[in-house]
């Protein structure tokens, strides 16, 4: 962050008084009310962190600590001209855990409203949608850079004076490894988003803030994978409310919807993620020589544009000798990380288009329908004929009100 000044003071008692009130001004960017003057405890400085890309480059070894302790901070944007007069932000690399139980290390974007006590501000956990597996695609680079496609929903929750944690999800570095899809990993990275927001001083957010947690497509996913894990992997969060749009509860489902569309570069992308997840899972022996070149190709190149355009009615069996989902180890892992065995213990909305032609309604609906028969009190909400690319957006205001009424203490009305 950079302080311009241009003050001409002609007599040298009120030079020396301006100085000192720069040098404040200065400090009091830095270090929240009551934090030293250095760092958070067991941090480094912002200055201290490796500059540019390096700075997604996990320490090696990790450092110890619990999941959600921060392991380095930056200042950053908020997004184009209009997010930053709404917040500040900072990048922030912070301690959680993989889908198998081992710590890693996770990034993300932590953004506080101007104008407000920061103490008294809830905190929306946002899980962003399909960003792509490049680096260069890490939902806090394009937000950052002002070109994060859901930057219409980030404002609208800091206009309602909202705090925002954005998780990247795990796997955003030089050589990316995201586990895309894989639903016990992106959870915990949500969770340890909302704690990495507590726990950054800068930010001076309350431990004990309300919390709510609000995801489209992969993010729909993400949210509703916390939700479950909440109650035990992070119990002191204080959560009242959850909405996930599109929400993919099944990824074989999904995965096989998907074979030979329009939209396969999704596919193969949840199968890398996958793999990812779980290295013991057969694999690169099971590519053919165009699946290996495009396997090699897509985490280097492709963001979300590149996945609908690049790989159009391929087929699992142009990329694969035999379907990486026939294997039991491969259908083993997926069950794993299907939605609907864990009741969520909070007002749920979720909400879904019949005409989706990315992430199916029919296992929507039946995630729904399980969460209905946990005793989820859920809020169903269905839309006839919008793509799912437009529900990103047109689903936005329903989510909002829900949201809303959650902080409100208003009663939530399932509809299951």
């Amino acid at each position: 962050m950079r302080i311009f000044a241009n003050v001409r003071v002609r007599r040298a008692g009120a030079r020396r008084t301006a100085l000192a009130v720069a040098l404040l001004m200065v400090a009091a960017l830095f270090v929240a009310p009551g934090a030293p003057a250095s760092a958070a405890p067991g941090r480094a400085p912002f200055d201290a962190a490796p500059p540019g890309d390096d700075f997604y480059t996990p320490p090696s070894p990790l450092p110890a600590g619990a999941p959600g302790d921060v392991i380095r901070a930056r200042p950053s944007k908020a997004g184009p001209p209009t997010a930053r007069s709404l917040a500040n932000a900072w990048e922030v690399m912070f301690l959680s855990t993989t889908a198998d139980g081992k710590p890693n290390a996770v990034t993300g974007t932590v953004l506080v409203p101007k104008g407000v006590d920061p103490a008294k501000a809830p905190i929306v956990a946002f899980a962003p949608g399909t960003s792509g597996p490049a680096f260069r695609c890490a939902p806090s680079k394009m937000i950052d850079s002002g070109s994060f496609y859901e930057q219409a929903m980030l404002n609208e929750l800091l206009k309602r004076k909202w705090a925002v944690a954005v998780p990247d999800y795990e796997g955003y570095h030089k050589d990316p490894t995201t586990s895309y899809m894989t639903g016990k990993a992106l959870g915990h990275a949500v969770l340890d988003a909302v704690r990495a927001a507590q726990r950054l001083p800068e930010a001076g957010l309350s431990k004990d803030a309300k919390v709510l947690f609000h995801g489209y497509s992969q993010g729909g996913g993400a949210v509703m994978w916390a939700a479950q894990q909440q109650p035990e992997y992070a119990p002191e969060l204080k959560l009242i409310g959850v909405s996930g749009g599109g929400v993919p509860g099944d990824i074989v489902a999904v995965a096989l919807n998907l074979d030979g569309s329009p939209m396969f570069g999704f596919m193969l992308y949840a199968l890398i993620g996958l793999k990812n997840a779980y290295p013991e899972l057969p694999f690169d022996e099971l590519l053919t020589d165009k699946g290996r070149t495009l396997v090699q190709n897509m985490p280097q190149n492709d963001c979300t544009l590149e996945l609908i355009t690049n790989y159009q009615k391929l087929t699992v069996d142009d990329i694969f000798t035999s379907s990486p989902l026939g294997d039991p180890s491969w259908s083993g892992r997926a069950v794993e990380n299907r939605l609907g065995s864990t009741a969520i213990k909070v007002p749920v909305f979720q909400y879904h288009s019949k005409a989706d032609e990315i992430v199916a309604f029919s296992q929507a609906s039946r995630l729904h329908d399980k969460y209905c028969a946990l005793g989820v009190q859920e809020t169903w909400k269905t839309y006839d004929d919008l793509s799912h690319i437009t529900l990103v957006y047109r689903g936005n205001e329903s989510a909002l009100a829900f949201l809303q009424d959650r902080l409100d203490g208003k009663p939530a009305t399932s509809n299951c």
